[in-house]
């Protein structure tokens, strides 16, 4: 199997997510070529053919454009899978590459077995693999699912494209998220509720579990979604991306969508009924309790310290 590579440049630089599509075209056991609309002057260590468009005339972002380029590299690579990132610029393109070549699309893979693509379902909670019947197949790759076991390493084989296309979109540039409230990024420990807090009344628990270790609070996806904690306070792939010393995590299962924004915390705590949940995967502490019990206790014996 060959799989093209489609990675990401933005405000001039190359982003990581590169690195987690080889990762995955390694767990596929397949050969892989790449794609980038970028700069040489950002390459990413990798030991293949890269086909690179100048983003200065092409644009970073740029829909048509990009997929006549890519549709271009497809017609003389000929590989049986085209790989994005699960991320703007992938549910953007991926679909429009998708439907012109008539392939089916499986997004937000997070793992293969078995050579089948897993992704997630209800809500996360369960796992169901996904076999296509299409010559081609179209991904998107959910962010921090695949990693390299080792540090990238390489000098790519370049080849210049250009395309003749003209997009019908101006891209006008980036525009930072508002930024107030507090800043997860900088907390040294951070108590997080899950959806299995149960209701909105037992988030003051969590924050005075964090207050009680000199902490801030977060808070899981499905949580920030119900409105019971500020989307500020979120932490995963679509909230922020955190490293704190202590991560204590309180009824939160374990989707690939929050681990990807916490699996780098130096020390991680977990607080589950579920002992298989998938939390437990990258937990240094599994604590298989009713949160609701375990958190208070906690709690008083810290504030008595």
């Amino acid at each position: 199997m060959k799989i093209l590579l489609v990675a990401e440049y933005r405000d001039g630089k190359l982003l990581g997510s590169a690195y987690e599509l080889i990762a995955f075209a390694q767990k596929m056991a397949a050969d892989s070529v790449m794609f980038l609309a970028g700069s040489e002057a950002a390459l990413p260590a990798y030991d293949g053919r890269l086909y690179l468009a100048d983003a200065a005339v092409c644009g970073e972002f740029n829909p048509d454009v990009h997929k006549a380029l890519l549709l271009d590299v497809i017609a003389r690579e000929q590989p049986e899978m085209i790989a994005f990132s699960h991320s703007s610029y992938g549910w953007d393109l991926a679909p429009r590459v998708a439907f012109a070549l008539r392939a089916a699309q499986v997004s937000e893979v997070v793992d293969v077995a078995d050579g089948a693509l897993v992704v997630p379902a209800c809500n996360a909670k369960l796992r169901r693999n996904v076999q296509v019947k299409t010559a081609k197949t179209v991904v998107t790759l959910q962010a921090g699912a695949f990693g390299l076991a080792d540090a990238p390493a390489g000098t790519p084989a370049v080849e210049k494209i250009s395309a003749d296309a003209a997009g019908k979109l101006e891209f006008g540039g980036y525009e930072a998220a508002e930024q107030g409230g507090v800043d997860l990024s900088k907390a040294e420990v951070i108590v997080s509720a899950g959806r299995g807090v149960g209701k909105p009344e037992n988030v003051a628990m969590v924050a005075a579990l964090a207050k009680a270790l000199k902490g801030e609070y977060g808070a899981s996806r499905p949580v920030v979604d119900s409105g019971w904690v500020e989307h500020k306070r979120q932490v995963g792939t679509t909230g922020q991306s955190v490293a704190p010393k202590l991560y204590v995590a309180c009824g939160i299962s374990g989707a690939i969508q929050h681990l990807a924004g916490m699996k780098k915390s130096e020390f991680i705590v977990a607080i589950n009924t579920d002992k298989d949940a998938p939390i437990g995967e990258v937990a240094d502490v599994l604590v298989v309790a009713d949160l609701k019990q375990f958190v208070p206790l906690l709690t008083e014996k810290l504030q008595a310290l």
